[in-house]
């Protein structure tokens, strides 16, 4: 794995953008884990893609950022500057004007509830963006929006892995309720990451949504996966009820949260082993969720 640090950014910048070269390099407080961020100055962010499956997404914000932002009613990262690889960095990265607020969480949003009516309004604009020359999912957003079938081999080996810890019969049963139906309608922008990291708070509200790397088009159902992860049960319902999504598109969310929880908790190859005890509690919201629909 490449190291990114403070010199690293610093030499970059230097070469390549030398009008930013006096500016203070230091790591912003939870950087990320498919990209490594660092403030420019007070003003700005540099973003550097962890590893070279994440490369994709450098160029792919730059293009379809700026023409998302003016449709969107709250901020989202403005590209600044595309940087090439150098200075032993390997790929390319990107300067962003810096968005201030504080990563959402039950400590930081005042209602719980409001928030998720506000995420509601967001996604909505957001899908309502023309969405005919997007990127179709694919392995440049890890095919957020696409068929959840691409990882059904994965899914299926981790309900194995944790057998001895999981109702296997009834999460199969969620999963392939999910495998079960298909987006019908036409393509729609994807945000592809609405979680806790991505969605910035000030004064207790939501002020911003970050990071679009796996962005595209497709089916809004990965866009859903929130309302297992963060939210409460009255913020859930609030959130379902302004989506005002069908009962199969939210079978499909729940089987992209329950892949996510389940391939950390097994431990697949990639995943973050920090939060395996978080995922775990996801798996608990889904099965309670799915029994209460039953």
């Amino acid at each position: 794995m490449v190291e990114i640090d403070v010199p690293l950014v610093r030499g970059l910048i230097a070469e390549q953008f030398p009008e930013w070269a006096g500016l203070d390099v230091r790591p912003v407080a939870n950087g990320g884990w498919d990209n490594r961020t660092f403030h420019l100055g007070d003003t700005m962010s540099v973003r550097l893609p962890s590893a070279e499956r994440y490369v994709a997404q450098v160029e792919k914000e730059y293009r379809w950022l700026p023409v998302l932002a003016p449709q969107l009613p709250l901020p989202v990262p403005v590209p600044l500057g595309l940087g090439r690889p150098g200075d032993g960095y390997p790929w390319p990265w990107s300067v962003y004007a810096w968005i201030a607020g504080d990563r959402s969480s039950l400590q930081t949003i005042t209602d719980l509830t409001v928030f998720a009516e506000g995420l509601a309004d967001f996604l909505l604009a957001l899908w309502r963006i023309h969405a005919s020359d997007g990127p179709p999912a694919g392995q440049h957003n890890f095919h957020r929006g696409g068929s959840l079938a691409v990882y059904d081999a994965e899914t299926r080996r981790s309900i194995k892995v944790l057998s001895g810890e999981i109702d296997v019969p009834l999460i199969t049963e969620i999963w392939e309720r999910a495998l079960a139906s298909t987006w019908e309608n036409k393509p729609v922008w994807v945000h592809g990451d609405v979680s806790e990291g991505n969605l910035l708070v000030r004064d207790g509200q939501l002020a911003a949504v970050i990071d679009f790397g796996n962005s595209g088009i497709g089916d809004p159902a990965c866009d859903l996966v929130i309302a297992w992860t963060l939210f409460d049960e009255p913020a859930a319902r609030a959130f379902r009820k302004r989506v005002g999504l069908d009962a199969e598109t939210w079978e499909r969310a729940r089987g992209w949260c329950l892949w996510k929880a389940l391939i950390t908790v097994a431990g697949e190859p990639g995943t973050n082993p920090l939060v395996k005890e978080q995922h775990r509690h996801w798996i608990d919201r889904i099965v309670a969720d799915h029994l209460a629909r039953a």
